[in-house]
């Protein structure tokens, strides 16, 4: 499996890498893969097609959400590429990290959240086609796997930022990004953001499951360790407003991110 994550890494195409996902976790399942670890780390960064270009952040089109479709297919293409860095997250981390000492629902957990983000990512890319655009018409930042990079030495400072950082800053801007796309009139992308808010409930509280169970291998606790590694690990801000009930139903407690916001400025 850990060869065949390594593989989907290697793999341009972003169609193509969605459907080997598919094909993967369904091999995983079926029980035609073994644990064996890589004998070669995997590639530092995954293979991408030539477009979308990656920019800073501010060369990014801004995603206005309006009747007219410009602002809303920026936002959908912007979505479909942090879906497509998402697959890569998710195959990188059983391939990265496949010498940690880890059981196999690690394996399971983190071989359905790939397979789901594949899904998010076809989902939006049919989406585009059907807004007259496509996957690789605007440029894109770097930001996720950047992260990556930043967390490719300890799989507790993956955890950390990738799923308790990232996906759960998801959690918080997609409820006002449904209620914006619903109410021009958008069903169609509101659903999708809809499934894809689901199951990133699912993902925030796998990656806190198993931050705590790492945390618990190595004797850390888990509120401190993960406000220490955030800190080192993390160049942005964790800051309000939070969606606590999502965090919370995917067993974030507002006692364990509330820390790290950034002092008052009349404080």
């Amino acid at each position: 499996m850990a060869e065949a994550a390594a593989a989907i890494l290697a793999t341009p195409d972003p169609w193509e890498k969605a459907a080997l996902s598919a094909r993967t976790a369904q091999a995983w399942a079926a029980g035609h893969l073994n644990e064996r670890a890589l004998v070669s780390p995997p590639p530092e960064r995954p293979a991408r097609p030539e477009a979308p270009a990656l920019r800073p952040p501010r060369e990014v089109p801004r995603r206005r959400i309006g009747p007219s479709p410009g602002g809303r297919v920026a936002l959908l293409h912007a979505l479909a590429h942090i879906e497509l860095n998402a697959i890569d997250l998710a195959w990188d981390i059983l391939a990265r990290f496949s010498h940690d000492p880890l059981p196999r629902a690690f394996k399971d957990d983190w071989v359905r959240v790939a397979a789901e983000e594949a899904q998010h990512f076809l989902l939006l890319s049919e989406r585009l086609t059907a807004l007259d655009a496509a996957y690789g018409d605007f440029p894109a930042h770097d930001g996720l796997w950047e992260a990556a990079e930043a967390t490719a030495g300890d799989l507790l400072a993956r955890l950390a930022v990738v799923p308790l950082v990232l996906e759960a800053r998801g959690l918080d801007v997609t409820p006002p990004m449904i209620e914006r796309l619903s109410a021009v009139g958008d069903s169609q992308s509101a659903d999708i953001l809809r499934r894809i808010y689901a199951d990133e409930i699912g993902h925030v509280a796998i990656g806190k499951r198993w931050f705590d169970f790492v945390c618990a291998q190595r004797a850390l606790t888990p509120g401190e360790t993960w406000r220490r590694l955030v800190r080192t690990h993390f160049k942005g801000v964790v800051k309000p407003p939070f969606n606590e009930p999502a965090r919370r139903q995917a067993g974030m407690e507002a006692g364990f991110y509330e820390p790290l916001e950034p002092p008052s400025l009349t404080s």
